[in-house]
């Protein structure tokens, strides 16, 4: 029901919307003389953050036309290598002319293959744009490219936990051996899985090193605000309270799904009070002029406020292993009728990233990992904790790019198939 309720508000404020999209070209228009004064500028500005609020935000474009590498601009295309229907697998090819005569690719050399995993928590994979950005100069890009269900139709099927790992292990099986493989957030706990699983198949495709940042491996260590409520709240509220149908007219209408503006909704209200001072410096800055902090608002709120619904069945199964149960850390942890056992993995390097400020996965929850992966050799494990930043730091922003890429950058050459 909330969920009709969402739409159905989304519906009646439309034509305000619409009205203030208007009125604030009226009171901007260069021939209107009230756009010159202080009141005509605040109506405006009022205009713009009351549009910016209230419309809907779809999906964003990555935007990387091209890296620089050697201080030369090398353009770069995306292309789709595997298609499922809950996922996509997007390459950032660069182009491979420029990369012979840079020397980064030829018959004995190449950047090493780096699969970033994106998180499936309610964003689109464009949040680890930054991510991505700072890895393309040295590195063959791939990422996760989940999509909302709320545009899937019902016949397609269900997506749950064990799905998502078998999708993992397709992608990486898809480019071969000596893959590295990145796990931003919430896919740490199935990356990690999917490996394991591999290794103890023999798989040749077993990644070559595992980095895994900001991950809620044993959701026990340091618990936060998410963690705390997740193991408050037993398995059947989740399920009544957090699961809805998708209405129609969407494609995916009558998919049970947990809805992206839920989750929005929750990540919002743990820092509430930084998001309304936001709002009010945007309009300050709007009133003022100040188009750079303008943009550098509209740019950071495009892609916030952009998300996506979760297949119900993933959800809850997250819920339920991860946040609950922490299965994985306690050896209990099945794919299907398969115990993992992180024992199997003994030739994957690991390396775990955490932030000191993390509000969401707290520290430790990372480094767990390398507890459970007894049979890494020591000299194959790297752990690292970035000092003042929090959860989005420890991919995006100056810290990652200066601070931990380097640092991630170092580990996968020292650890090349």
């Amino acid at each position: 029901m909330l969920y009709h309720v969402y739409e159905l508000n989304h519906a009646v404020i439309a034509p305000l919307r619409a009205a203030a999209d208007v009125g604030k070209y009226v009171f901007r228009n260069p021939y209107n003389p009230i756009s010159y004064t202080g009141m005509g500028r605040s109506v405006a500005a009022a205009l713009d953050v009351f549009s910016s609020a209230t419309r809907r935000y779809g999906k964003p474009r990555f935007g990387l036309d091209e890296v620089k590498i050697s201080g030369q601009p090398v353009p770069v295309t995306e292309e789709i290598v595997w298609r499922n229907t809950f996922c996509q697998l997007k390459h950032f090819k660069r182009d491979e002319a420029l990369l012979r005569e840079l020397g980064r690719l030829s018959e004995k050399r190449s950047d090493p293959r780096v699969l970033v995993v994106a998180p499936m928590s309610g964003h689109y994979a464009t949040l680890l744009r930054g991510t991505v950005e700072a890895m393309l100069p040295e590195h063959e890009v791939y990422i996760t490219d989940w999509r909302d269900a709320r545009n899937i139709p019902l016949s397609e099927g269900g997506f749950d936990l064990d799905d998502f790992i078998d999708y993992i292990q397709a992608m990486i099986r898809r480019l071969g051996p000596g893959t590295h493989v990145m796990a931003v957030c919430q896919p740490g706990p199935g990356v990690l899985a999917a490996s394991a699983l591999m290794a103890a198949a023999g798989d040749p495709a077993t990644p070559a090193s595992l980095i895994i940042m900001g991950s809620p491996i044993d959701a026990r260590r340091s618990p936060t605000e998410p963690n705390l409520l997740a193991e408050e709240r037993p398995f059947e509220w989740f399920k009544t309270n957090m699961v809805m149908r998708v209405p129609f007219p969407n494609p995916g209408a009558m998919r049970l799904v947990y809805p992206g503006f839920v989750q929005l909704g929750s990540f919002m209200s743990m820092n509430k009070d930084r998001h309304i001072d936001a709002h009010w410096q945007y309009f300050r800055h709007l009133v003022s002029g100040d188009g750079d902090s303008v943009q550098k608002h509209r740019e950071f709120y495009d892609e916030y406020l952009a998300v996506m619904d979760l297949p119900a069945e993933f959800y809850l199964q997250t819920i339920d292993k991860v946040f609950q149960r922490h299965l994985l850390p306690r050896g209990a942890f099945y794919h299907r009728d398969t115990l993992v056992d992180l024992g199997a993995l003994r030739t994957t390097a690991l390396m775990t990233v955490e932030g000191e400020k993390d509000d969401i996965s707290g520290i430790g929850q990372t480094q767990a990992a390398h507890d459970l992966c007894v049979n890494i050799p020591e000299r194959k494990k790297v752990d690292y904790i970035q000092p003042g930043v929090g959860h989005y730091g420890v991919f995006n922003g100056s810290r990652w790019r200066t601070e931990i890429q380097p640092r991630v950058r170092d580990f996968i050459r020292s650890n090349l198939a």
